[in-house]
């Protein structure tokens, strides 16, 4: 067994997973999962640069962690940065800052090695499952990017394209400082064609139409899965491995886009920091559904932090 750390600093939000893993099992085993919404993608696609507030939120969450990575005695940390960071002109005074407050440098991987994290900790545990055949396309739908890959034991394609819970809503549907809520036919069929263009990007590196298993992760995903299965609390054990089928998404996608953000809010599992951004989540999901044939998605709970986990194991 050995004691790691990861911490994926996404868009929306900053995770960490400190964990014992097991390479002679393939076992990985949680001490302690968490997540906080820093918005640390908050104006990038508009600016090009990390706003001081937004640096400031995931800083503060960035001391958090360093105290629960020194409690439980993480051997080794690792500290992934996605989509906004890898975008912004001021990205050295994210990394600065990261140093000094959890010792290690943030490394801003490409989206094609976010994509391999992904598929490693969301297929790890699920090879030889006869209700689960391979190949997997696994969809990582995040803030700013979504990673598309295809694989069985190994990763066979990948490709990131830039359309994500928070960009979409940033783009189409922030005017004026106010989100439109709930936002027009016109603004939700900018926001499908953004889209589809961005699906057809990712079917020229991956041929998404040959999987066999859909499997989805991050925040959006299991939030849809949360409300299908009708919970009273998040609870990860229950979403863990459930499966959605298209007509589930697509009824649950049609009532966050309708709803107002009071609506949305009173929903028990939706995360605060997921109100306004949900509804374009869930769209983009939908679209690949639509665009797959998938009748269904499997949701995991491992993605890109697992992932992590066993690469410094």
């Amino acid at each position: 067994m050995k004691r790691v750390a990861a911490i994926d600093c996404g868009t929306n939000s900053i995770r960490l997973l400190v964990a014992d893993t097991d390479l002679e099992t393939g076992e990985i085993k949680d001490l302690d999962r968490r997540m906080e919404i820093v918005r640390l993608g908050q104006g990038v696609d508009r600016t090009g640069r990390l706003a001081p507030e937004a640096l400031e939120r995931t800083f503060a969450a960035c001391r958090q962690y360093a105290g629960v990575i020194k409690e439980l005695g993480a051997e080794r940390t690792r500290f992934v940065a996605t989509s906004a960071s890898r975008d912004a002109e001021n990205r050295a005074d994210f990394v600065r800052g990261v140093v000094d407050i959890l010792g290690v440098e943030p490394e801003v991987i490409t989206g094609d090695q976010e994509a391999e994290f992904s598929f490693t900790g969301a297929t790890k545990e699920l090879a030889g499952r006869a209700d689960m055949p391979v190949p997997y396309l696994v969809v990582d739908i995040g803030g700013g990017s979504t990673e598309f890959v295809l694989g069985d034991g190994s990763v066979r394609a990948a490709r990131s394209v830039d359309v994500g819970c928070v960009r979409m809503t940033e783009r189409h549907l922030l005017h004026n400082g106010t989100i439109s809520d709930p936002p027009p036919p016109g603004q939700i069929t900018a926001i499908k064609a953004d889209i589809a263009e961005a699906l057809d990007r990712a079917e020229q590196t991956v041929p998404l139409g040959e999987a066999a298993t859909l499997v989805g992760l991050a925040g959006s995903v299991t939030t849809v899965a949360a409300i299908a299965l009708g919970l009273s609390g998040y609870d990860s054990a229950a979403i863990h491995h459930s499966r959605l089928s298209l007509a589930q998404v697509r009824e649950i996608t049609g009532s966050l886009l309708a709803s107002t953000h009071a609506e949305r809010a009173a929903i028990p599992v939706m995360h605060p920091g997921r109100v306004d951004v949900i509804g374009a989540g869930a769209l983009v999901l939908l679209s690949i559904m639509e665009r797959t044939g998938a009748q269904e998605v499997v949701v995991s709970e491992h993605d890109i932090l697992d992932g992590i986990a066993w690469s410094v194991t």
